[in-house]
């Protein structure tokens, strides 16, 4: 496969001899530094073994030595791509900084501000450039150089100026490997105004197919690891993707961009260590438990069972009668559920309270003296019955043990929905519950009930610096408040394709999203559109486009700067899966990486004639023949796709959506297999 070719406006074999020299000392230097940092490593942990005893300070030292030297790992991406001047500065950018033996930069990291530049620098705003250079390399050599020299009026659109960079095309037809690499070289101008965006904003990105929201996602957690690191190494930073496969895809771009600090995770696998998820809800149950009004039933049902008596406790100790007065047992009760703490601490609140209010009334009897107030009250706090009176007043609550008494207790659900939820909507709900909470079936849809419960209850899901979620659509509105409430100062980057909305409780705005992200707090979020597409070629995206009309209605296509291209190949067959083999089995004499995409239905009869026809192939990203659901192939992307009986995809629940996400996946070529019609809208 060809790639782009390079033109540059300087002699190409001056610019890249110069430009050589350069790479070759910032790979020394690089080399310098890791030698001096596994010296002063190897110092550190002598001095420790010969102070003998286990010194924190050391250990600190210790680790933050060895992350130094992981920065300076060696890397199969290129270490630097490019550089910008400035009038008499001229800056090198790259993945990492790097340094010469004086201190001084020999690299820039590209998220340092001075390299904002080489990203948003256009014709029309060059922001002080005089010159961008982009650097092709094989390896450590450079094969080739593409410059904008910004200082030239009639330069635009003559060797490189106006239109997409070669390098960025190059970039784009390389062929797919299994894993998702980063586009820390090719960030373009609108993608970089989203990563370089404050700690503090919540973004919405919405981007259709191709235009790199992903990617732009893990860069903008790239940065802000580098430019908040004392706070993200205190706080962390946290990454949700919709599946295990797709976090297997988008693993090794963090690290490829030198962090590692960051937590990648699934909904599910953020309560896996408390929570199982082992059945599946019919499609009517998982909008009726991903509804917003469940966050309100389970407050009321929990605030519900919490009843002061209206009859004075009483209560013997060893230093007499202790007794809590009703009226003043329920301003107690009222003043602890005013003071928004979680509902289990606002109980320990009022049992302080509750054992003060006793020894006051007991003091005030007259027989007791003052001294003996710390024997009364810790033999009250010993006492089985004040637990007793106390669980009574104002019980202590567990998430699983609320959810299930919702769901399995007719009358409990009623009288928390009462004038919210109608009679067939709890009825939806109900189930009965298991004989045991650790036999519980409890299903994704429950996950964000308990979370929920739990949040009102304990608050003790831990909070992070900031929270990038993917494929956001397709969260319903209890799993958006689940994710909002795990991002410090609601500080997240929210992505996601209106379009490619799966799930049957998918939001269909994204106003209507950041209501639910933005539940309880002061932050305003924004929403920002990525235009362009460059992953997918202008033939295949403008197919998979004609199912936008159903699939998201109102919805801007996007428009791939790829204007070239194979166009989709329709196969028309009497054995979709026989001609399946065949068209895989040619495929894989073209490209790296093919993916086969079906509906559920097809997945065993097409596995088991590849294994016939000795085709090697995975259910996950390894390169080669991927063979998935449609569904599951969301976010991936593939050089070659073959999408298997459309019609059968098309009518599955959000069927428009789930094909219109399979016809997205190719990089380089489509082949559609079909013995039904075609889906109408793919006809037009």
């Amino acid at each position: 496969m060809a790639a782009a070719t390079l033109t540059s406006p300087v002699p190409m074999t001056a610019a890249i001899s110069e430009e050589q020299a350069i790479i070759d000392q910032a790979y020394a230097c690089l080399e310098a530094m890791r030698v001096r940092a596994t010296r002063t490593l190897d110092q550190a942990r002598r001095d420790a073994d010969s102070a003998g005893a286990v010194d924190v300070g050391a250990i600190a030292i210790e680790r933050a030595l060895m992350e130094r030297l992981a920065a300076v790992a060696e890397s199969k991406a290129a270490l630097t791509f490019g550089r910008i001047d400035e009038g008499a500065d001229r800056w090198y950018i790259g993945r990492r900084h790097v340094e010469d033996q004086h201190g001084d930069p020999v690299v820039v990291d590209w998220r340092a501000p001075v390299a904002a530049p080489f990203y948003r620098a256009t014709w029309i705003d060059p922001l002080g450039l005089d010159l961008r250079r982009r650097f092709a390399l094989e390896a450590r050599t450079l094969v080739g150089v593409f410059d904008e020299d910004f200082t030239d009026a009639a330069g635009e659109g003559s060797g490189g100026g106006g239109g997409i960079p070669d390098p960025l095309l190059a970039e784009l037809e390389r062929a797919r490997t299994g894993e998702m690499r980063d586009i820390v070289a090719t960030i373009q101008a609108e993608q970089d105004v989203v990563i370089r965006a404050a700690l503090g904003d919540l973004i919405v990105v919405q981007g259709g197919p191709g235009t790199g929201k992903t990617a732009v996602g893990l860069h903008r957690a790239a940065y802000l690891l580098f430019s908040h690191r004392e706070e993200m190494e205190r706080r962390k930073l946290l990454v949700i993707g919709p599946n295990r496969v797709f976090l297997d895809y988008i693993a090794q771009v963090l690290p490829s961009l030198g962090e590692t600090a960051a937590v990648q995770n699934t909904l599910e696998m953020l309560l896996n260590r408390s929570f199982s998820v082992r059945a599946q809800d019919r499609p009517e149950v998982i909008v009726m438990k991903g509804d917003p009004r469940m966050a309100e039933v389970i407050r009321r049902h929990v605030h519900g069972r919490i009843a002061p008596s209206p009859i004075d406790g009483e209560l013997m100790t060893a230093f007499g009668m202790a007794r809590f007065p009703a009226p003043e047992v329920a301003v107690l009760v009222e003043g602890a559920l005013a003071r928004n703490l979680a509902v289990n601490a606002a109980r320990d609140v009022l049992r302080e309270q509750l054992v003060a209010l006793a020894w006051r009334v007991r003091l005030q009897t007259g027989r007791v003296a003052q001294e003996q107030q710390f024997q009364f009250t810790g033999d009250l706090r010993k006492q089985s019955g004040f637990k007793k009176y106390l669980d009574k007043l104002w019980p202590a609550f567990a998430p699983a043990s609320i959810v299930r008494t919702l769901l399995g207790h007719q009358r409990a659900l009623a009288a928390a929905s009462d004038g919210l939820l109608g009679r067939t909507e709890q009825r939806l709900l109900h189930r009965r519950p298991a004989p045991k909470q650790a036999d519980e079936r409890w299903t994704r849809a429950d996950l964000g009930l308990l979370d929920e419960a739990d949040a009102l209850v304990n608050a003790s899901f831990p909070v992070f610096g900031h929270v990038v979620v993917d494929e956001a659509q397709d969260l319903s509105a209890m799993e958006l408040r689940m994710v909002a409430r795990r991002a410090h100062g609601r500080s997240m980057t929210v992505l996601g394709d209106l379009a490619q909305a799966t799930s049957v409780a998918a939001r269909q705005s994204w106003a209507d999203a950041l209501t639910h992200l933005t539940h309880d707090s002061m932050v305003a979020g924004q929403v920002c559109e990525l235009e362009l597409g460059y992953r997918v070629p202008a033939p295949i995206l403008d197919f998979a486009n004609r199912l936008l009309p159903i699939a998201a209605p109102g919805l801007r296509p996007s428009r791939s700067v790829r204007t070239g291209g194979e166009s989709p190949q329709i196969v028309s067959a009497d054995d979709v899966v026989s001609a399946t083999v065949e068209c895989v089995r040619s495929l894989t004499q073209r490209f790296e990486s093919v993916g086969v995409l079906a509906a559920p239905a097809l997945i065993d009869s097409l596995s088991s004639s590849f294994h016939d026809a000795g085709i090697a192939f995975a259910a996950r990203l390894e390169g080669g023949v991927t063979l998935l659901t449609a569904v599951l192939a969301k976010g991936l992307e593939f050089d070659a796709v073959v999408v298997v009986e459309p019609a059968a995809i098309y009518a599955l629940p959000a069927g428009p959506s789930i094909l219109y996400v399979a016809l997205s996946r190719a990089v380089q070529h489509l082949s559609v297999v079909h013995g039904e019609p075609l889906p109408a809208p793919l006809l037009s």
